[in-house]
């Protein structure tokens, strides 16, 4: 029971921030209008993924099955349950990883956000992504959750030329 409630707590502070960013964004929004909204959400959160990014260096410049081992058990909370993330492709050229579900996208769906503004939202969320994997010195790319798409974020991660 005890690691039931800390799994419905876990989930709970990642929904929470979810919604912190969405109402941080929306006073913004109001102050600066959408465009500069996104844009400073983007950058700050962008650089707290460089931080996170620190701890997953020593993979880098080519180490994916390092990375791939260390961010999915060191990075990703609650093994595969919370994002059920699928490895696609690990291989000298690329990590390549789905997420097929994700709590900030569950916290605003239930909030009631449009699907316009649940991947406004999930674009400006993935920034964490962006900084962490290129903080720890890899190329990245996401697709981010998309109006009418299954499943959550699709990661692409690369050694750096």
């Amino acid at each position: 029971m005890a690691e039931q409630n800390l799994r419905e707590l876990l989930y709970a502070q990642i929904k929470n921030r979810g919604m912190m960013y969405y109402y941080i964004f929306k006073e913004l929004r109001e102050e600066v209008g959408e465009k500069r909204a996104v844009e400073i959400m983007k950058r700050a959160i962008y650089k707290r993924g460089l931080e996170v990014g620190k701890a997953l260096a020593r993979y880098a410049p080519d180490d994916l099955e390092g990375l791939k081992n260390a961010f999915l058990t060191r990075v990703v909370p609650d093994d595969d349950k919370m994002f059920a993330p699928e490895v696609l492709r690990c291989d000298k050229e690329e990590l390549e990883i789905k997420l097929r579900q994700c709590p900030l996208k569950d916290a605003y769906r239930e909030a009631g956000l449009s699907e316009e503004e649940m991947a406004t939202m999930l674009g400006i969320a993935a920034q964490v992504d962006y900084g962490t994997f290129e903080g720890a010195g890899f190329a990245f790319s996401a697709e981010t959750w998309q109006p009418g798409k299954k499943g959550c974020c699709h990661l692409h991660i690369r050694p750096k030329n």
